[in-house]
């Protein structure tokens, strides 16, 4: 009579319980990760939903506001109003938007307290002519936007050399001497059709942890079905006893 293949040989052989190891740490691996994404679904709805309120909201005066309160990054796109004199010197800063090429133009507003805030103005095409011959008083309507510090992808600002990536409030601050600057920015609405054409920004979040999580617990369900299939297939084969 002959023996089954597998009588008075061990279940597993070393190599299937490695499997088995690896198998299971991926399992409980993707899992977490789809945890995490489940969790990181919840903040970025919630984040979505509190900008949506922020941007549609009246406007917050800012020129009685104590400005150091101001949490920058728990206020972006707050809707905020503001008004004092443009000062005659602007940076620009590169820019890309659905009109194509050009900069930002980053001029600093001096409220009558003697603070400043950046303004950016709006976007200008390249060789567009946006300066200020004087001091401009304007009431400034727009958003709170946080600063932009370093440059762009793989491009560092420049100060001396006046090439600027990025809205970096601090450095362009220290670049034109200004005292009492606020730690962010405006984005100023849109005034008349012409340059600088403010009212452009863009408030968008990508949202793609839903997908993520389905992909992980996909994942996860692989891991527990090879598992499953290789424990059953094993038992299957031994014998009982």
């Amino acid at each position: 009579m002959t023996d089954h293949p597998a009588q008075g040989g061990k279940r597993f052989s070393p190599g299937l319980i490695a499997f088995a190891l690896f198998a299971g740490f991926c399992a409980v691996l993707f899992f977490g990760l789809g945890v995490w994404q489940v969790e990181r679904l919840a903040w970025k709805n919630g984040l979505i939903a509190a900008v949506e309120t922020r941007a549609h909201a009246d406007p917050v005066e800012l020129n009685s506001a104590d400005w150091s309160a101001i949490d920058p990054e728990a206020s972006e796109y707050q809707r905020v109003l503001v008004n004092g004199s443009l000062l005659p010197v602007d940076v620009l800063t590169q820019a890309v938007t659905a009109e194509g090429p050009g900069f930002w133009v980053m001029t600093p507003l001096r409220l009558p307290d003697g603070r400043t805030v950046l303004i950016n103005r709006g976007f200008a095409p390249k060789d567009t002519d946006v300066a200020l011959d004087a001091e401009t008083p304007v009431t400034i309507t727009g958003f709170l936007r946080v600063s932009e510090p370093g440059g762009g992808f793989l491009r560092s600002n420049d100060p001396a050399a006046n090439r600027w990536f990025s809205r970096d409030v601090a450095v362009i601050g220290e670049t034109l001497g200004l005292k009492n600057l606020a730690p962010f920015f405006i984005d100023a609405d849109r005034s008349g059709d012409g340059y600088p054409r403010g009212g452009m920004t863009v408030i968008s979040f990508s949202n793609n942890h839903l997908v993520y999580a389905i992909t992980w617990f996909g994942l996860f369900g692989l891991c527990v079905f090879a598992l499953a299939y290789l424990f059953r297939d094993r038992w299957r084969r031994s014998p009982a006893g």
